[in-house]
């Protein structure tokens, strides 16, 4: 019925699918509905009506014949009949009756006979999607280089079982740097076009997800949530998807037929989050979990497991060429040289790339020159083989930011990686071209990315700078950090210390454990929230060194920082659940920093001044449950993007009189002693005052640019007097606010989308003057308003297609205030 062209991957085609039936009434009734169904799925057709009349249609359909990927077609007659014989008659007779037995052969295969079936839609459909099947089997562009890609998913196709209707869970394991990922990108190419809706889950998504979660534990419910409403946000192609608990994600998707793939999974949460339960997905659905930790994929009972093994050597060889030579096969002189290569970097795909890529463009000499190092060097041991890439590096500064990525900011963005090596004498724009054209790094929108594996490399080049810890550039590994902390063997050589406290229950430091470390620069100490530790800090501990621009030291156990600490320098201030009372003293230059994060500290009665931080970007104070105020020096940073300050429970008001320029998110919620409205800035596009007391509201809100307004659980009656400009308002959300009578007058709210008023159960009507304009109000819910009485009549919603007035007992009157609802409750 449907043959698919062998040779699909080696050119472009216009259409994908050339069918010919011949009879009128065919062409009239099943064609017209085929063709309808190809369209339906993305399948280009050729169609003869598209013809101009002027043209000859011998020519046009001969060039359709060689411009289509598959035909679908029974009999050699009628339009493709002639094509076909002026086809063959510069063929031999044997040559002819051998075609024409192929295409018999072909239809007599794979054809479908109306006779056998009751519904001819039904069986339109089946040919379709046997095309469809057809289309997905040639070979994806952008996969050319991953020899043995085809190999890979003719397996992995035939584990998923795409004919079944279960939803099917599978697993692909495999070691770093072995293809994973590329197999599954290539899979998802294919199968994207199978399914309802298809989405790809990597790396980068899952860091943007766990941004402002990093210190979670393995089962945070808010984690999971929050994952599940970005994963919700991709699937429906919405800025933001509202849920509020986990099982809504499968209400929401149990008739999607999706396919679904996790990538680089690391974290069981994950997979919990967004794959939880195979009833979640409709049915059919296809999920893909990519990993190198198989104990990952058996504790969430996938049992159907492809294991990704290396290249056979024919394979190596050529997917080393296709990356060296940019051809299948070396050029002539160079098969002994490139076999060994291959053979040095032990088959792995990611050391054929990185090599492969290293050594295109240099002449034969050039790599005659660099054999002996490659001899010595590699040994079968990929470490080596990528290391390979590092010492051909031209200069000791591109040697140095490779390091330094390596150690510190493998995932950072660039613009902070470039604050922080400000004044290291390096220069980083350059650095990152020369790393990424070596394939050390890759440059991902505005962060940096380096391969694990190659990450490792860097490690092992820093530690293999000297045998005593203490004289090396980097400090990763805790038991090497420990020990130099506790007996005082730092040097000026230490840039960078980075300590994981998971496992570590107990850190002895030395009174002047970091006198002798004055070129440190970065100091990161990290102890999950949940974890207990104890901290023996030798008495007399009075000294970080003045160069620092990163100190993150999580659970700092002491009521402030070293007396004569000069925190001049730092770029980025985080120190969360630490035992701090107060930083420093006076006044100090920090014009450096962008982000002081003191969230947790619970013990903290002040801030500092920080009236000299004019570049400080985020202000985070999330849970400082003894701070009453903030400084009123805040009203020098102009530059400040948010300012966190919820579940400060003491806090009972901000400085008057100020307008940050730059403020855009500001957070209050949980600030129960909060009364009155902060005044602050006219720039806030996102403003949540939930669980909050304010009563006292200005004469005119300077919020003309705010977006989203949470207020959810407050303890008013009412809020603001009049009519307020809040013209770019679209999301409003008073939820459980008990105690609120009424709701002010929104009418110049125009652009109001979302207003939430669940569980106000104190209030028994809305005035029409308040929500008549709101002409683009899509979603209203008044849950559990249990006082409401009555909506306004009258008036006509437009865009109102969403109302839910669950539990409003006392509601007498059909709510008559919009022709388009749809979903109603």
């Amino acid at each position: 019925m449907a043959h698919s062209s062998s040779s699909s991957s080696s050119r472009n085609w216009v259409y994908d699918v050339f069918p010919s039936f011949s009879g009128e009434d065919v062409r009239k009734t099943f064609l017209s509905h085929f063709l309808k169904e190809l369209d339906r799925k993305l399948i280009i057709a050729f169609r003869d009506n598209e013809i101009e009349r002027s043209q000859s249609l011998d020519p046009e359909l001969k060039r359709a014949i060689r411009d289509s990927r598959i035909a679908v077609v029974r009999k050699q007659k009628g339009d493709f009949g002639k094509v076909f014989e002026k086809t063959c008659q510069e063929n031999t007779k044997d040559e002819q009756i051998l075609w024409r037995r192929a295409l018999t052969d072909v239809a007599n295969m794979l054809g479908f006979h109306s006779s056998n079936w009751d519904n001819e839609s039904k069986m339109i459909e089946e040919i379709a999607n046997d095309v469809l099947f057809k289309l997905n089997l040639t070979p994806s562009n952008g996969f050319e280089d991953f020899v043995g890609i085809e190999d890979h998913i003719a397996e992995r196709s035939f584990l998923l079982r795409l004919e079944s209707d279960e939803v099917r869970m599978v697993g692909i394991w495999g070691s770093s740097g072995i293809g994973k990922t590329t197999i599954a990108r290539a899979l998802f190419s294919r199968l994207s076009r199978l399914f309802q809706g298809s989405i790809f889950i990597d790396r980068a998504f899952i860091s943007k997800c766990r941004k402002n979660y990093n210190e979670a534990n393995s089962d945070d419910y808010n984690l999971k949530l929050h994952l599940q409403k970005t994963f919700m946000s991709e699937i429906f192609g919405k800025r933001e998807v509202k849920i509020d608990h986990i099982g809504a994600m499968g209400e929401r998707l149990k008739h999607q037929r999706l396919v679904i793939v996790l990538d680089d999974l690391d974290e069981q949460v994950v997979l919990d989050a967004l794959a939880g339960r195979a009833q979640w997905f409709g049915c059919g659905s296809r999920i893909i979990a990519v990993t190198k930790d198989k104990h990952l994929l058996r504790a969430h009972g996938i049992t159907c497991i492809y294991k990704v093994g290396l290249p056979s050597e024919k394979q190596a060889l050529q997917m080393f060429c296709r990356f060296a030579f940019r051809q299948d096969s070396p050029p002539d002189g160079f098969l002994g040289l490139a076999s060994e290569v291959v053979k040095r970097a032990g088959g792995l795909p990611l050391g054929l790339n990185v090599l492969g890529s290293y050594l295109r463009g240099r002449n034969k000499e050039d790599w005659m020159d660099m054999m002996p190092r490659l001899r010595t060097r590699l040994d079968g041991n990929i470490e080596r083989a990528l290391r390979v890439s590092y010492d051909g590096l031209g200069s000791k500064e591109d040697k140095a930011i490779f390091r330094h990525l390596a150690c510190l900011f493998n995932g950072a963005v660039i613009d902070y990686i470039k604050l922080v090596l400000a004044d290291a004498d390096l220069d980083v724009n350059a650095g990152l071209k020369n790393l990424a054209d070596k394939s050390l790094i890759q440059v991902r929108g505005d962060s940096v990315e380096m391969h694990c594996l190659v990450q490792e490399m860097g490690e092992e080049i820093v530690r293999s700078q000297s045998n005593e810890p203490g004289e090396r550039e980097f400090l990763l590994d805790s038991k090497d950090i420990c020990d130099v902390l506790e007996d005082n063997t730092g040097t000026r050589k230490v840039l960078g210390i980075s300590l994981d406290m998971s496992g570590i229950d107990e850190l002895h430091i030395h009174k002047r454990a970091f006198e002798k470390m004055r070129s440190l620069f970065y100091l990161k100490i990290n102890k999950k929230p949940y974890e207990e530790v104890r901290w023996h800090i030798q008495e007399g501990f009075n000294y970080l060194p003045p160069k620092l621009k990163i100190l993150s030291w999580s659970g700092y156990p002491l009521r402030c920082l070293p007396s004569n600490f000069c925190p001049q320098h730092l770029v980025k201030l985080k120190m969360q659940n630490n035992k701090l009372e107060k930083l420093w003293e006076g006044v100090h230059p920090l014009r450096s920093l962008k982000r002081m994060d003191l969230s947790g500290a619970k013990n903290l009665k002040e801030i500092p001044d920080l009236s000299m931080a004019t570049n400080l970007e985020k202000l985070l104070l999330r849970s400082c449950s003894s701070l009453v105020e903030i400084t009123s020096s805040i009203r020098h940073l102009h530059k400040m993007l948010v300012l966190d300050m919820s579940r400060c429970t003491r806090l009972e008001a901000l400085p008057s009189g100020i307008n940050l320029k730059s403020l855009d998110k500001l957070e209050l919620s949980g600030c129960s002693r909060l009364r009155s409205f902060p005044n602050i800035s006219s720039n806030i596009s996102k403003l949540d005052l939930s669980r909050t007391s304010i009563e006292e509201f200005p004469s005119k809100l300077r919020l003309e640019k705010l977006n989203t307004l949470q207020m959810k659980e407050i303890k008013s009656r009412k809020l603001w007097e009049g009519v307020q400009p809040l013209t770019s308002l679209k999301s409003l959300d008073l939820s459980g606010s008990e105690k609120l009578k009424e709701i002010p007058d929104f009418s110049l709210a125009t652009n109001l989308e979302w207003m939430h008023l669940k569980g106000c159960t104190s209030l028994v009507e809305i005035p029409s003057s308040s929500i008549q304009n709101l002409k683009k109000l899509s979603y209203l819910s008044m849950e559990d308003c249990r006082e409401l009485e009555a909506l306004p009549s009258g008036i006509d919603l437009e865009s109102l297609d969403s109302l839910n007035l669950g539990g409003c007992s006392c509601l007498r009157i059909f709510p008559d205030i919009s022709r388009n609802i749809f979903f109603s409750f």
